[in-house]
């Protein structure tokens, strides 16, 4: 699935309302948790917007492919690549590979015991040298930054707003990212 325009992802984001996931503690739906990365993300780099976006977005995946806990982060880059651009799509990839190899690159970048459950099913820790590469990534740095606050986005009962407050920012980086895709 390829997202075209704004209204079809805050569709698939409202959808998420009801879709739950455990992380060793109490049951947070994906849409309080796609809300509470993003203003995560917002207070700690407010002047990042594509960041914030990838934090609002990064979990639809898991509503595009059910149980498929090691590519939900692939399905949700390429569903919203068309709509959000390249630098959006490929944070929300390499989210779930940061989390794959904590610290092996680089001492004291270790995400949170409440992700070690779900470590299995998101696929095979990483190679010393996938990790050496993937610090190399020019994108590494911003990935684990989704990565922790995705990890810190777990809080049931946390009010992080409405994902009506988040139209106008995505409405924003689509079409800057159609602009940027037109000049190519």
């Amino acid at each position: 699935m390829e997202l075209r325009s704004v209204e079809e992802l805050m569709d698939l984001l409202h959808a998420c309302r009801g879709a739950w996931n455990t992380r060793g503690g109490d049951p947070v739906d994906l849409h309080d948790h796609a809300l509470q990365t993003a203003a995560l993300l917002r207070r700690s780099h407010p002047a990042d917007k594509e960041l914030q976006v990838a934090g609002l977005v990064h979990a639809i995946g898991r509503l595009l492919r059910p149980g498929d806990d090691a590519g939900h982060a692939d399905h949700a880059a390429q569903a919203i690549r068309p709509l959000l651009g390249e630098r959006v799509s490929r944070l929300v990839r390499l989210h779930a590979a940061a989390q794959r190899h904590p610290g092996a690159a680089s001492p004291g970048r270790v995400t949170s015991a409440r992700s070690e459950p779900v470590l299995p099913r998101q696929g095979r820790p990483t190679t010393h040298e996938e990790a050496t590469t993937s610090e190399r990534d020019p994108l590494a740095d911003d990935a684990v930054t989704l990565r922790q606050a995705d990890e810190a986005a777990w809080v049931a009962g946390l009010d992080a707003g409405v994902m009506e407050d988040w139209r106008t920012l995505l409405e924003l980086v689509a079409a800057r990212h159609a602009r940027l895709g037109a000049v190519d």
